[in-house]
């Protein structure tokens, strides 16, 4: 089913995202993901953890639940924890899998009527509308597939697309 107009264009953006992500994450081994350029620096286990939550809001807004019990750790304005508190590399994997299919169904099935409401105040929104903060957050979404491919490469692993 196509993606509603006001959202095609996020839709586009995730789906360029997930295929960057999932490339970057190749090739990385568990312990990687907690190392950081510095103390005050997320890792990326923050970052995709991140990115889980962030899609799940997105998700959640079309009507489609996600959520983990982790997600705290990785909410807008968490601190770095205590590494042991992370989910594991494979566990991140899996669930960035489970929302993605989430998020691209619920994007499939949202209506030109529902994107037409007011966005989430808390959310900035390009029209004012819940497509708007869709759309935002699709942006948000590439800033952080951007900080993920940065910490491949500064892990020493090749770029993402070359």
């Amino acid at each position: 089913m196509p993606v509603a107009a006001p959202i095609a264009i996020a839709a586009s953006s995730y789906s360029q995202n997930t295929d960057s992500l999932t490339k970057g994450l190749e090739g990385i081994a568990p312990e990687e993901w907690l190392r950081s350029p510095s103390e005050k620096s997320n890792h990326l286990s923050w970052v995709v953890g991140h990115i889980i939550w962030a899609r799940a809001a997105v998700a959640g807004m079309l009507g489609s639940p996600f959520s983990k019990p982790w997600f705290p750790l990785v909410s807008r304005g968490s601190k770095i924890a205590d590494p042991a508190e992370y989910p594991s590399s494979a566990e991140l994997s899996i669930a960035l899998q489970e929302v993605t299919a989430l998020l691209n169904t619920a994007m499939e099935n949202a209506s030109e009527e529902a994107l037409a409401v007011p966005g989430p105040e808390r959310i900035p929104t390009v029209d004012g509308k819940l497509s708007g903060t869709v759309s935002f957050l699709a942006w948000h979404d590439t800033f952080h597939v951007g900080q993920a491919a940065y910490l491949r490469s500064w892990l020493g692993h090749g770029g993402v697309h070359g």
